[in-house]
Formats: structure tokens, sequence, C-alpha cells
């Protein structure tokens, strides 16, 4: 059977054509991401272990677009976001969630009856449970009180509806949270509210206003646990308990002033609806035409998904605490927390520098302000460097709101002055063009050791990242180096293998090499060598001369995508296809890699493969292949959606793909001039491309074109 057929025969079935003008809120599912895949068809794998493999680690709970308060239900402490779709019981309400097994601040659950400290969760059942953007809602059984949560970008509103006849309680889990706090206090302020603070990455304040009055907060004791409860002097009122809460990572005063400023005299419904309208606003920036009931909700859930995060930690008065500890007051820009770079520098940052180039803006103002206070290197995540590429990237599109030379100027140092805070291994890789490897044997998976070959081949994107910016700044000297380092990715290639292999120091290659097996650190970072392929975006021309023909190319494609996994148990390692893991980030860029060798209905059978079968997986429709790590597995199916991607993050361009949709309509935010996506043709293979009536040359589609509104037409035939 041919390549193509192999794969076209996992598409699923769609439904029918969707409705055109619903609500857009109304398409999205925040459950989505939420369950956690089981079956090796799904895994690739047997599931042997105790504990779970990872899934896309997000949270259901109500949120604004990149706000300080997510609030969410936990049902595992230190899993993910905190929410497993499995689960069948609630801890907690927390009010801050990523996806990277931290945060969880301040969790609350409304609580009746007897109860022991360490055993006060409740059961809960997911016929009774719903979540829309802004908005959660759950009954709780063990306690018969139906809780409603809805959020502003630094306040949360809790209504809880019980019984007439029970008395009402508010348990605050105040020791506990993803971050386990030794530090912590809650004490009440006035006659209706309480307050105190919370550590754990940070230490948030809160002030809390009910609508009933406080009588006491005490703390319950068991040998176990302790929590916090509060208790009201009407507790037995028929009226549900409201509970305003506004947060801060400044001081109790200040969290009180941001309550006081968004949310204190509003009613739940007003909340709900005003969070309801913020997120149609931004989902309405990208507007899709026809395609499927199914295709549409993955489409705007997946939007939804990409604008959570980095989360803001400025107050209402421009006061946020910074890299040093101090307070400080600033009316330039908002903080933001840092960007998971490693994983969203790749497409999600570029898309939310599209729809919020405001605050793209104020996170590259924030990475600055703290790099400036650390020693004077750009932050870092994870792995990696990555910064250059959302600066160059934001910039070069037209955003603007920044000071380009402060952020270059960290950029600049962290490309080229080895030193604690900038990147690892830095001395290595510019002595010789390549970071060495331990000459060692038999790796287990989990092993921390250099991840040289992913550093080596990254940073040389990052210098290209960074030449970009040194040339749009004219420093002439600069930009003609890492230029020329941009180059050093060639220096780990393999010719007699074909794959990009780990070094020793004396620089003969690693002898125990299996591309089969995958490993955390050890040559790659979370990748085997098959998913660590054609990794050059800013030379992907370069990058295939390396081997000797286009066949040879073509052939290393076809078995990556169709020699079977191995059957590796590794918890981020999920969703397979061949050997390529769409469940995580370090080849998602491989399969446009057919373009560069005139094969592109091969990847166009890949893509479609990807999009039509790796983002509502498992038995409810709920799994995602993998992590959506901070958005990007979500903004890869939105930018493939519509059928221009990032294939070079850095450079102000969009690979052309083949949409899911005939016509999108695409509103940036940073000129507010909408450009259209036409597809028009019943098949997969692109025969032309037009871009404001002119043919385009080559694949790729250029940011000044849409900038001004050009319409662009992708034609296919079968």
């Amino acid at each position: 059977m041919s390549f193509v057929l192999t794969i076209v025969g996992i598409f699923l079935s769609f439904p029918s054509q969707a409705a055109e003008g619903d609500k857009l809120t109304d398409k999205v599912n925040p459950l989505l991401g939420t369950a956690t895949l089981w079956t090796p068809e799904d895994l690739g794998y047997t599931h042997t272990e105790e504990k779970r493999a990872w899934g896309a680690e997000v949270f259901p709970g109500a949120a604004l677009p990149n706000a300080m308060v997510q609030a969410t239900p936990v049902t595992m402490y230190r899993s993910g976001a905190g929410y497993q779709y499995e689960d069948h019981q609630i801890y907690g309400f927390a009010h801050t969630a990523k996806g990277h097994w931290n945060l969880l601040h301040v969790p609350v659950l409304p609580v009746t009856g007897r109860f022991e400290a360490h055993n006060f969760c409740s059961w809960f059942n997911h016929e009774n449970e719903e979540a829309h953007p802004g908005y959660y809602h759950v009954f709780l059984e063990r306690y018969h009180v139906n809780a409603e949560l809805t959020t502003t970008l630094r306040c949360a509103f809790h209504r809880y509806t019980f019984r007439p006849e029970d008395e009402k309680r508010l348990l605050v889990d105040i020791t506990n949270s993803n971050n386990r706090p030794r530090r912590w206090d809650i004490h009440k302020a006035d006659e209706n509210a309480f307050e105190g603070f919370q550590d754990g990455e940070g230490r948030i304040y809160f002030y809390a206003v009910c609508n009933h009055r406080v009588k006491d907060v005490g703390m319950e004791r068991s040998h176990k646990h302790r929590v916090a409860l509060v208790d009201f002097e009407d507790a037995a009122s028929a009226r549900p308990l409201e509970v305003k809460f506004g947060f801060s990572f400044v001081s109790v005063e200040n969290a009180k002033a941001n309550l006081e400023a968004e949310m204190l005299d509003k009613k739940f419904d007003e909340v709900r609806a005003e969070a309801d309208a913020t997120w149609e606003a931004l989902l309405e920036r990208i507007r899709v035409e026809g395609g499927t009931e199914r295709q549409q909700g993955l489409f705007y859930s997946c939007l939804y998904r990409s604008m959570l995060w980095p989360c803001l930690r400025s107050d209402v008065n421009g006061d946020y605490t910074d890299a040093r500890g101090n307070v400080v007051r600033n009316a330039a820009f908002r903080l933001y927390t840092d960007p998971s770079f490693w994983d969203t520098y790749r497409n999600k940052l570029i898309l939310l520098a599209l729809l919020q180039p405001d605050v793209a803006a104020d996170i590259i103002s924030s990475i600055t302000d703290k790099g400036e206070k650390r020693g004077g290197y750009m932050p870092t995540f994870f792995h990696g460097d990555h910064a250059s590429t959302f600066v160059a990237g934001a910039w070069l599109r037209g955003v603007r709101g920044f000071d380009l030379e402060r952020a270059y100027k960290l950029l600049l140092k962290n490309a080229t002055v080895p030193g604690r805070g900038g990147r690892p291994y830095l001395d290595e890789y510019i002595a010789q063009g390549w970071i060495a490897e331990k000459d060692t044997t038999d790796v287990p998976t989990e092993d921390e050791y250099k991840a040289a070959v992913t550093k080596t081949v990254e940073y040389a994107y990052d210098d290209y990242a960074t030449a970009l910016i040194a040339k749009e700044l004219k420093d002439k000297a600069n930009s003609k180096l890492l230029m020329q380092r941009s180059a050093n990715y060639k220096n780990l290639f393999d010719p007699s293998t074909g794959f990009w292999r780990g070094k020793i120091a004396d620089g003969s290659w690693i002898k125990d090499f299996d591309p089969y097996y995958p490993y955390y650190a050890y040559m790659y970072r979370e990748a085997n060598g098959w998913q660590s392929l054609f990794y050059a975006p800013h030379d992907p021309l370069g990058m295939i001369a390396l081997y000797p023909s286009a066949e040879a190319v073509e052939q290393k494609l076809d078995s990556l995508f169709t020699e079977p996994w191995r059957g590796y148990e590794a918890w981020n390692f999920t969703g397979f296809l061949g050997n390529y893991c769409h469940g995580n980030q370090p080849d998602h860029s491989v399969p446009y890699t057919y373009y560069f060798i005139d094969r592109q209905p091969k990847a166009q059978v890949v893509l479609d493969s990807l999009l039509n079968h790796y983002y509502d997986m498992g038995a409810e429709h709920l799994a995602y292949a993998g992590m959506d790590d901070a958005g990007e597995m979500s903004a890869w199916y939105v930018f493939n959606a519509i059928g221009l991607y990032t294939y070079s993050p850095a450079d102000p361009e969009y690979i052309v793909t083949v949409p899911l949709f005939p016509k999108v309509v695409f509103t940036p935010g940073i000129n507010d001039v909408p450009f259209i996506v036409r597809h028009e043709g019943s098949g997969r293979r692109i025969v032309s491309v037009s871009v404001g009536g002119k043919a385009l040359k080559g694949w790729f589609v250029p940011h000044a074109a849409l900038a001004k509104g050009a319409e662009v037409v992708i034609r296919t035939e079968e």
C-alpha cells in the first residue's frame, strides 16, 4: 500500500456542515484536553506504570485571556493543571493554573456537615458539570451544593447554592497547592470579609468579600492536614453564598483595590456576561466559514486554549513585584509571567502577537525588565533560549510598544557571553560550533545530560533570530557573526546515518546510537533521533543539501512517518504517526520538509492526519495527543487549520498549507486590517497560490502583504 493511502486511512468521518453566524464562545469546549490517553492504540505503547501518561494538562475553569486569575476545579494536586477528566472528586476551586505541575493557589470548597481536615473532597458527575469561556459550573454531590465560578482579570466570583436547610461554610485549603506552600495566613478582615496570603511561585495575597456576615475564620486540624474554615453569622439563610476574591502578588491592600476596581459592585451574571463578551471579541478576530461542526468546535477550542498564558502579574494601579523582590509601580507596561519559550516560540507566541499585540509588547517588556535585574541575560525557559525568536518575530510583524534596543542588548549577551543565567554550555558552542555529550552506554530515558544535539541546532536558530534584530538595528558586525553561527546546525549531522547525532569531546560520534530510543536529555531533549530530524527553519534548503539527493530526503521522511514506534513507554511521548510524535514539540515542523523536495501532497496528508485525529482522542474525545504546553499544541492546530503556519517564527512570513475551511477572515490586532484566506478546489494538492491577485513564488506568504489586507487564494486539485 502506498504511503499516502496508508496515512489517509486514519482520517475520521465528520458530521454535517457547520452552521454559520453562531456565537463563537458556544463553540468552545474548555474540557477539551482534560482527558488522559490510556489505550495502546492512542498512546502508541502498552501502559504499565502506575502513573498516568501525560495528557494535555489543561484546566477547564473560568479565566479571561492572559489573566492573573484562573478559577478552576482541583481533582488531584501535583497533576498538571490539577484536573483530570477521569477523576470523580473535587478538592477545591483554585485560583491560578497553567499545566506544568505548579500554581493552584488558594483552593476553596463550600462544605456542610461533618468532615475531617484530610477528608473533605466531594465527588461529582460530569453530567452535572459544564464549562464555557469565563464560566465553570459543577454540582458537588457530597455537600449538595451547586458551584459556579466566573472571573475578571484579577478577581474570581464564586456563587454557591446550598439546600435551604444546610448550614453554609467555606473551606480554604490554605496549606495546600501544587507548590507545597511553607508560609500562609488567613484571618477575618471585617464584618463581611476575610484576607490573607499564600506562598508558592511568589506570594499571592487575597481579599474576599462575602454576601453573608463572617462569624469566624478558624483552623481545622487532623494528623495529616490543616485547613481553614470560614463560618457565617447567617449561615442558614436561603440566599446563595457569594464570595468575591481579589488577588495580588504585591499586597492585601492591592488585592482589595483590584476587587473594588473590577468586580465589587457587580452581580454574578453581569461578570459572567462580560467575560463571555471579552472572549467573543477575541475569537472574532479569526472568523472561519464552512467546515464541519466538529472542525469549528476544535478550531475555536484550540484558539481559546492558545490565549490563556502567559499571565498578568500587575495590579490595577500598576504595581508589581519585580525580579529582585521589590514592589515597583510602572505605568509603561503590565508585568506578565515568562512565556514557556521552548514550547511556544514555535507558533503560539506569534499567534498571541497577531491577536493581542499590546499583550505581546508587555510580555517582551516584562522579560526585558527581569533580564536587566537578573545579571543582564534575557530569561530562558526549561531548555535552550528562544526569546530571540519571539522578539524578532513580533517586531518584524509590526508589534511596537516595547524597547527593541534594550531587549536586543540582553539577547546579544545570551548569544555571546557565557555565564549563569544565559545559554547553558555556550562556551563549547562558541569555541567549536557544537556542544559535546558524554560518551556512555545504556542511558535510561529519564537520565539528565546536556541534550547537546538539540541545544546545538536550536542555538543556531536563536543566533539567526538575534541576527535579524541586529540587522534591524544596523549592528552589522554582530549580524554577520550570528548569521555565520546560524549554520552550526550542520555540525552534528552524520551523513553515514542521515541523523543528527551526538559527538563526544574529541569530536567523534557517540557509538551507542539507536535512533529509535527516546531520551529526555541525552543528545536530544524529549525526543529520539527520528524526532530530531530536519530542524533548521531558517535554512531548509541548506538542511536538505546535507543529504545526497531529494530521493534520500523523501525516503527518510517516509520512514519517519511509517516506521512504527518501538513501544517505549515514557510520560511525554504519546500520539505517534510512525516515529513522528505529535504529543511533544520537537518534530512539529518536520512534515513541511516535504515542500522543499517538491512533495507538498505528502506533507498535506500528514498534516490532515494530525488535524483530523490527534485533537479529540480517547473514549470521551476530550484528549490531545500530548501536552498542550501553554498553548503550543493548540496554536499548531489554529495555524494549520487556516492554511498559514509559522515554519520560521522569527521571519515575518508563513508557509502555506491547505485550510480546513473554504474561507477565513483574520483581523490582526496590530492594525485591525482584515485579510482573507480562501481555499478553492476539493483536493489537497496545492496547484497555485495567489496573494493580492499575484501568483506567489515559492511556499511562503509575506506578512507585509497580509498587513495590507491581501487576499490569499489557495487552489487545490485531487
